[in-house]
């Protein structure tokens, strides 16, 4: 069994979803590893990964909408807004969604479903810098 590392960064330009399925992709082709998992953690508590639908950019809009009626901004519930009135629906956010993916490897790629794509999803407003650390495991 081997094990391989990739860390890596994106910039956000503010709340929302970023495809990072190419991205990801390209890193792996970096990979000897034919056969096993690929694991993605975000290192941060205000952003999170998802496995989503690819085909129709009104699906993550949809979401978004759901997330914006569920988790108010400036609700005043929230006494956490050291960083702003985003802040605590930030950390919400991500501890509803996930901060790490395990997506199988076969044949040195990842597994993926036709419409399923990686995608990091900002829960601040402001441009943040996220960082990634994609773990492989396997033969």
């Amino acid at each position: 069994m081997k094990i391989e590392q990739f860390p890596i960064t994106f910039n956000t330009s503010g709340r929302g979803t970023q495809d990072i399925t190419t991205v990801v992709k390209t890193l792996l082709s970096k990979t000897t590893i034919r056969q096993g998992l690929c694991h993605l953690f975000l290192k941060h508590t205000s952003a999170s990964l998802m496995l989503c639908e690819n085909y129709d950019p009104q699906v993550r809009k949809d979401l978004e909408h759901f997330l914006l009626r569920l988790i108010p901004d400036g609700d005043p519930l929230f006494k956490h807004v050291l960083e702003g009135q985003d802040d605590m629906p930030a950390h919400i956010r991500t501890v509803l969604t996930q901060n790490s993916l395990t997506i199988p490897m076969q044949n040195g790629q990842l597994a993926l479903g036709t419409w399923q794509g990686i995608y990091l999803y900002e829960h601040r407003y402001q441009e943040q810098e996220r960082h990634l650390l994609i773990t492989v495991i396997g033969d």
